[in-house]
């Protein structure tokens, strides 16, 4: 005899139901670097690359995909809308803060409330242009300097060196930002500097001071304390191996300037890019001089990435690139020197992209019969800069063909033009600039691309040749 089935209970039934539509909850993970977020654990940021950054970030519910509305009313508005034109522009005028390489990078100074970051390699001398600029900008009104990678008094140490010393700057030791905010209350300061932004953390939100949620917080708490007050904000940014602004992108968005200092470590030249500025170009370099003494700029830069000689020297040839607007006579040096076939030959470049430099040799081989096969290559830049323009490809030709042949270029010869992969010299922008630069330098004679509408002004000195290709550049300034 069959045994009798006990009906089921409805309410176990729709209990049963509801616990199966709904989704179970899921762990999430995120990378530190970058915010990227997956459900699966990872070695490897799937967004940036990076190892050993995905970690836990927590628990998500899951639901029955039945979403609420939030019922919206208006409110009542602080502040009414008024005609575009009767809005006073003076408000966000810039105020110069007395270095003049600064406030050209920035189109004229500090807005007031607008936030500023600079980004630089650790030891390029960010926190030392910062000392300065405040301690010029304390002349005519509070500033406060926060700093949270050092104590006060090193950085009162700094500032006796570089003679940054006023009544009007406000020095704070601080990485909690509720008591960073007190700081400002209390000193209602003009301009506030803070040192590092990686540093500062906020109570009671999740993730170390440095990562994403904590970068992310603390940025938007100090905009939203800049816009509220007209207090122009700096933030010193950390970079990244790759020379990127560490932190996660939305970093870039919050602030209204990014600026990135460099500069090689072996040199004193240090220059300021900027590269987003809502109240002024992006176009424009600062350039300064860091010494033991501090950082001095250089109106007129020109100059410093030329060698003297006694004599010309074969393998040497001068170009006019632009850092910006501005432009700047540099020196490419190129030597090559002969070894066995057997032996692996090298291509070593220093301050030139050396892919770029692959390239030049390619076409020098192929379109102007230089032969460079069997030798060891050595291209490098004066005085450590670094030259990325293609404009640079000419004069980087021209060396590596007078290093070759043992011919020297002649004295008071720049070369401009970008060298395709068919041998033709390509034109490029601001050759009128270029040449005028080239002309106050002293130089009197210029290889420029065909096209390049460059003739030289009523009353110049310096006499302009066009080159159709490479080995007409080539016969041009070397001979036939």
């Amino acid at each position: 005899m069959l045994a009798e089935r006990t009906p089921p209970d409805p309410r176990n039934v729709s209990g049963a139901r509801y616990s199966a539509g709904m989704a179970k909850p899921t762990t999430t993970y995120r990378c530190s670097e970058c915010g990227w977020q997956t459900a699966k654990w990872s070695g490897r940021c799937g967004e940036c690359q990076a190892w050993g950054t995905v970690a836990e970030a927590g628990v998500s519910g899951g639901g029955s995909g039945v979403r609420r509305m939030r019922s919206l009313s208006p409110v009542a508005v602080g502040t009414p809308a008024v005609p575009i034109g009767k809005v006073n522009a003076d408000d966000a005028s810039a105020k110069p803060t007395g270095m003049d390489e600064l406030d050209r990078v920035l189109g004229g100074g500090l807005v007031p409330g607008a936030v500023l970051l600079l980004a630089g390699e650790p030891g390029v001398g960010k926190s030392t242009l910062l000392l300065e600029a405040g301690a010029l900008v304390a002349e005519t009104g509070r500033v406060l300097y926060v700093t949270g990678e050092e104590s006060a008094a090193q950085v009162r140490l700094r500032a006796d060196r570089i003679g940054a010393i006023s009544d009007q700057l406000y020095l704070a030791a601080e990485t909690d930002l509720d008591s960073i905010l007190a700081h400002v209350a209390a000193v209602d300061p003009k301009l506030l500097i803070i040192d590092s932004v990686q540093t500062i953390s906020v109570a009671g939100v999740d993730g170390v001071p440095g990562g994403v949620t904590q970068v992310r917080e603390v940025a938007a708490a100090l905009t939203a304390v800049a816009k509220e007050r007209s207090l122009a904000t700096i933030l010193v940014g950390h970079v990244t191996k790759d020379g990127s602004v560490a932190g996660p992108r939305t970093l870039e968005h919050l602030v209204d300037v990014v600026l990135h200092f460099d500069g090689d470590r072996h040199s004193q030249l240090r220059m300021v890019r900027a590269v987003k500025n809502r109240y002024g170009p992006t176009d424009e370099v600062g350039c300064f001089d860091l010494g033991e003494y501090g950082l001095i700029g250089l109106p007129d830069p020109s100059g410093l990435f030329l060698s003297s000689h006694a004599e010309p020297v074969p393998g040497t040839c001068v170009t006019v690139t632009l850092e910006g607007r501005r432009p700047l006579p540099a020196e490419v040096q190129a030597l090559v020197a002969r070894c066995p076939q057997e032996v692996q030959v090298k291509r070593v470049t220093s301050g030139l992209d050396s892919s770029r430099v692959g390239m030049v040799v390619a076409v020098l081989q192929r379109r102007a019969s230089v032969k460079l096969g069997h030798s060891d290559i050595y291209v490098a830049t004066v005085g450590g800069v670094r030259l990325s323009e293609p404009s640079v490809d000419l004069a980087v030709a021209i060396a590596l063909a007078s290093a070759a042949s043992d011919l020297s270029v002649p004295a008071g010869v720049v070369a401009i033009g970008e060298v395709g992969l068919a041998g033709e010299v390509r034109r490029v922008a601001g050759v009128a600039r270029r040449l005028a630069e080239a002309e106050r330098m002293g130089f009197r004679r210029a290889v420029v691309p065909v096209g390049s509408l460059s003739l030289p002004a009523e009353g110049s000195s310096i006499e302009v040749t066009e080159a159709a290709d490479v080995r007409q550049a080539l016969g041009l300034v070397l001979g036939s």
